[in-house]
């Protein structure tokens, strides 16, 4: 099996919930946080749209060291901008999978804050955890819509409010 074509399907499968989860969000919510520990919408779906990008990032580099590049989010400038936002890290990760090859995807990529090592695994493992984070914090996303009462798209099938309608 290729991976890549794997990672490809799976990218564009998961976009496609992942749009209809974002686009559900109002404009003057972005602040709205469920509990003083959690990240506020703004922060969680900034995450979410930029997570296809780090395809990219674990593509092109052998690590992330947040002592020396720390994780500076884009500032959303309401729905409209946070779509864009996805779509472009969407068009940027599929074309570093496009243009790597399995055998790159077997090195080592190193997640680590100074000395402090967090991970070390192969590329193509770093990405499935990056696919893993995005399906991770929709379904987050997906719990702070409920306590706004927002409905909630279905992600594997319908939603238990598209089953009402």
């Amino acid at each position: 099996m290729n991976i890549i074509k794997i990672f490809l399907k799976e990218m564009e499968q998961e976009a496609v919930t992942t749009r209809k989860m974002l686009e559900r969000i109002p404009d003057d919510k972005y602040n709205w946080k469920p509990h003083e520990k959690s990240m506020t919408i703004e922060q969680l779906s900034t995450h979410i749209a930029e997570l296809p990008g780090w395809v990219t990032m674990v593509v092109d580099t052998t690590e992330l060291d947040f002592a020396t590049s720390p994780y500076q989010p884009k500032k959303v400038a309401g729905t409209k901008h946070l779509l864009e936002i996805l779509e472009a890290s969407l068009l940027e990760g599929k074309a570093a999978l496009e243009r790597t090859t399995e055998e790159k995807l077997l090195d080592n990529w190193t997640l680590r804050d100074g000395e402090k090592v967090y991970n070390v695994s192969p590329k193509h493992e770093v990405i499935r955890m990056a696919f893993s984070q995005i399906i991770h914090h929709r379904a987050q996303l997906g719990v702070y819509l409920r306590l706004l009462n927002i409905p909630i798209p279905g992600s594997y099938g319908p939603s238990a409010d598209e089953m009402s309608m």
